[in-house]
């Protein structure tokens, strides 16, 4: 939970940030700052919409039944990459202390538990109605800050928020590959991402305060966040007996396949980077927000990719989604603009 002296330095950071915008309005200062956060956006819509046809090409076309191995690797490719990036001088990166990582580990099982359930449900479920449900993370997000942060939002905020609930419920209805054990695994999802949005950005805060510089970049927060997710990810293996499948798979013996896997770690990487370059240059609700961003692309793609059975009804309930997606979008920058 956030307290008020934090809200104030938030609070306090816009004002900086409105002044700043001031003052740099006629050397372009404006233009800047705005491109900072629409690419930042627009990369985390890139990616995420890759990663998620990639992993359903990965548990379906292949039906790959290991999806925390999966994870695991694309994490242990991302470390790699970062590592490199930093011996090469390329990046830079804090060292991992002990301190430190007492400080990320709480938002880091979140992490692990809301990629985890994310491979699960994208097992079940297709992807058009992945992109449907994941409104219900904008919705728990949204009565999250209210709670936690006291952040009030307008009516037509909720009015939006609402048609998501209505067409999450209705899409679920008429889903014609309806998987129950899909829904609860998503339904999980949505309360561990809101729950990751809502408590990643103090936490970035914090660990500032147990680094060497005193500071801690992109690459640096990708780096713990991955390296520490390995660990917890290889324990849930054993658990969950994914280790007797991975031995007697074929899969593991196909270049093509370990060549999509690679693919996606390298995806992996791009979505950890972004997520949190995208939550630095906006905020939880409207990172949350990202998920309508590519749901029109991300659904077509996937029902067509995949090949997805699909009625007249379920279609219209996936729309009547979507477009809920574009008018929390508009209340969300109106109520902004009036802030």
């Amino acid at each position: 939970m956030k307290s008020s002296t934090d809200d104030e330095h938030d609070e306090e950071n816009v004002k900086l940030l409105e002044k700043s915008r001031e003052r740099g309005s006629r050397n372009g200062r404006v233009v800047k700052v705005h491109n900072q956060a629409l690419l930042s956006g627009l990369a985390y819509c890139l990616s995420s919409c890759g990663m998620i046809l990639v992993n359903k090409f990965v548990l379906s076309s292949y039906d790959f039944n290991a999806g925390i191995s999966l994870m695991v690797y694309q994490n242990f490719i991302s470390v790699i990459i970062v590592s490199v990036l930093s011996l090469l001088g390329l990046v830079s990166t804090e060292p991992l202390t002990w301190r430190l990582i007492k400080v990320w580990l709480p938002v880091n099982v979140i992490f692990v538990g809301m990629l985890i359930t994310s491979m699960f449900s994208l097992k079940y479920i297709n992807v058009a109605m992945v992109t449907v449900l994941k409104n219900v993370t904008n919705v728990i997000t949204a009565v999250g800050e209210m709670y936690l942060f006291k952040k009030q939002h307008e009516g037509r905020v909720w009015g939006a928020l609402f048609l998501m609930i209505i067409s999450a419920i209705t899409g679920g209805i008429t889903d014609l590959s309806f998987n129950a054990t899909g829904y609860a695994w998503q339904t999980l999802n949505c309360f561990l991402t809101a729950s990751y949005s809502l408590t990643l950005r103090r936490v970035m805060d914090t660990a500032k305060q147990y680094t060497k510089s005193g500071n801690l970049n992109e690459f640096s927060m990708v780096l713990l966040n991955n390296t520490l997710s390995l660990p917890l990810g290889i324990f849930l293996i054993v658990v969950f007996n994914e280790v007797d499948y991975l031995l007697t798979t074929p899969l593991l013996r196909l270049p093509s396949f370990w060549l999509v896997m690679t693919f996606s770690g390298i995806l992996g990487l791009a979505i950890s980077f972004t997520s949190m370059w995208f939550l630095h240059q906006t905020g939880a609700t409207t990172y949350s927000l990202v998920g309508s961003l590519n749901k029109i692309p991300l659904s077509i793609a996937g029902i067509f990719l995949f090949k997805v059975p699909t009625s007249v009804e379920n279609s219209a309930s996936i729309l009547f989604g979507l477009l809920a997606g574009v008018l929390f979008a508009r209340a969300k920058i109106r109520e902004r603009s009036q802030t």
